[in-house]
């Protein structure tokens, strides 16, 4: 199956190679991201299939603004992939200002939840109607890393997300799912090659996997036909300490 996809967060990381991967599957996709340069360099790449969207998620007004042009160019939305997000160096939790909270919380959690509302505003009323959502939680929705409260706290409430939008989207034959990633080969996972804080306070190199392997899977949960959903899926690099962390 494909269609028209939106995916947020889509200039760099996970999410550009996400579009990519969406593209060559024969989605056509809009791009949503805080920087229009990023964007446009994709969309370059991808042809008239692509349409580039600078949206600040935090921003209702920005994030419905996105959805209209998606309607606009290509007359539906087929696909959600939620995957903008931020992180912060690693923060005890008595020294986190409220600054970075904030900040973290208005887009990893505020900011899913608005285009996840737009989407099902669109999905709802289009012909024919419903449509599939892509959560992108992480490994952290269920282990925490050491001092990473505001990271950690919002990608768990990303999966109460996904577990009401999927409930509520039933009627209105919405699907949504959610991915779980470890340690994927972008600027944000780059430092797990240099050395990540363990559990035990020490520093220790941790292996990755190619962001093309993510974008495959999401490709896949993507693909299926409406009747099928992938709940929750997890991709890891295999022999990242998240089995038995601690």
């Amino acid at each position: 199956m494909t269609g028209v996809a939106v995916i947020t967060g889509a200039g760099s990381g996970i999410g550009r190679a996400s579009a990519r991967a969406l593209a060559k599957d024969g989605w056509q996709v809009v791009l949503a991201g805080r920087r229009a340069e990023p964007l446009e360099e994709v969309v370059a790449e991808i042809g008239e299939a692509a349409l580039a969207c600078p949206t600040d998620v935090s921003d209702s007004a920005s994030v419905d603004a996105l959805f209209a042009n998606a309607v606009k160019r290509f007359g539906r939305v087929d696909l959600l992939f939620n995957n903008a997000g931020l992180s912060l160096p690693a923060t005890r939790i008595d020294a986190l200002a409220d600054e970075d909270w904030d900040r973290l919380v208005a887009v990893n959690l505020s900011g899913a939840f608005r285009c996840l509302r737009a989407a099902f505003r669109v999905m709802r009323d289009q012909a024919p109607r419903g449509g599939r959502i892509i959560n992108n939680g992480s490994i952290s929705a269920y282990v925490p890393r050491l001092h990473s409260v505001a990271y950690t706290a919002t990608k768990h409430a990303i999966t109460g997300l996904t577990r009401s939008a999927s409930l509520d989207g039933r009627e209105l034959d919405i699907a949504c799912g959610q991915i779980d990633i470890g340690n994927a080969a972008t600027d944000m996972g780059s430092g797990a090659v240099s050395g990540m804080l363990q559990a035990d306070g020490s520093t220790r190199p941790e292996p990755v996997m190619d962001v093309e392997e993510v974008a495959c899977a999401v490709v896949h949960m993507a693909g299926l036909p409406p009747e099928a959903n992938v709940q929750f899926m997890t991709i890891m690099a295999t022999k990242m300490p998240f089995i038995g962390r601690g």
